[in-house]
């Protein structure tokens, strides 16, 4: 089984509800950390880093010798990642989509490809789990082919659990993809609501079965149950507002190391899962 752990809203604590389960589970599984503009997870999974890939993306260089200036390369661009000026073609790697269009379309055939390295991942066990994670140079505008290539190491003997990036953007469309079921982190407050309307509209376009865990609850905001019953969604958990897991995150210690008793309530989310 593939688990996704995503949240329309930031801080809402993702990291901290895949991680705990992750640990709650224990043996044959494998994590995978797709937010790789940010990654976080080791902090609290502490993984021994056996290996480090590097990632590249291939991006075009252009033989001036052969171009005649024609302009099809950047009119085929739909990234704008090429301009032709009068005696000169002006190629930003950064922008750049790695499509292969110019290459297929020039004219000329004036186009090659080289590989511009964009990160990095790191391979490693953490308390019996195989542990995955992306990173991302810093200024890198594109996170997605990065999220590939983690998800290219997906185990599927194993019970995998992808901890995505917050939002509901290209990034997070691209972990989530192929999950059986997204776990969506929320908070009990009217921009967790407004975000976990625009992440359950993403992940039934996809197809994708959800449930909800709403972390740092508050019975006096009854909203985020209310629209989880008219959209006939579980709620799978709620974690109340507790200065201990505050104190315990902050120290980069994992919720069920910190309070053992929530060990329990992460294998029956799981099971709620699986039912």
């Amino acid at each position: 089984m593939i688990i996704s752990v995503a949240s329309g809203k930031g801080g809402t604590g993702k990291t901290l509800i895949s991680t705990s389960l992750a640990l709650a589970l224990g043996s044959n599984v494998q994590f995978l950390d797709c937010d790789v503009e940010e990654p976080n997870a080791h902090i609290f999974l502490k993984p021994q880093i056996e290996k480090r890939e590097k990632v590249s993306v291939l991006v075009p260089m252009v033989d001036e010798k052969k171009c005649d200036y024609c302009g099809k390369c950047a009119e085929v661009c739909e990234y704008n990642a090429i301009v032709v000026a009068k005696n000169k073609v002006l190629i930003f790697p950064e922008l750049c989509h790695s499509c292969g269009g110019c290459v297929l379309l020039c004219p000329q055939k004036a186009f090659m490809e080289k590989e511009r390295e964009v990160g990095g991942i790191d391979l490693g066990k953490a308390n019996g789990i195989d542990f995955v994670s992306g990173v991302l140079n810093v200024g890198e505008a594109m996170p997605v082919p990065m999220v590939r290539e983690v998800k290219k190491r997906i185990d599927p003997s194993k019970t995998v659990i992808i901890d995505a990036s917050p939002g509901t953007s290209c990034p997070v469309v691209e972990a989530v993809k192929g999950s059986d079921f997204c776990v969506l982190v929320t908070e009990s407050t009217p921009f967790g609501l407004a975000d976990l309307e625009l992440a359950v509209e993403v992940l039934r376009k996809m197809a994708i079965p959800c449930g909800v865990v709403i972390n740092k609850y508050d019975e006096t905001y009854p909203k985020v149950e209310k629209f989880c019953a008219s959209e006939k969604i579980a709620v799978l958990l709620k974690i109340p507002e507790d200065r201990r897991i505050a104190e315990a995150y902050s120290r980069g210690e994992p919720l069920v190391k910190a309070l053992p008793a929530y060990k329990d309530k992460f294998l029956k989310l799981f099971e709620g899962i699986n039912q």
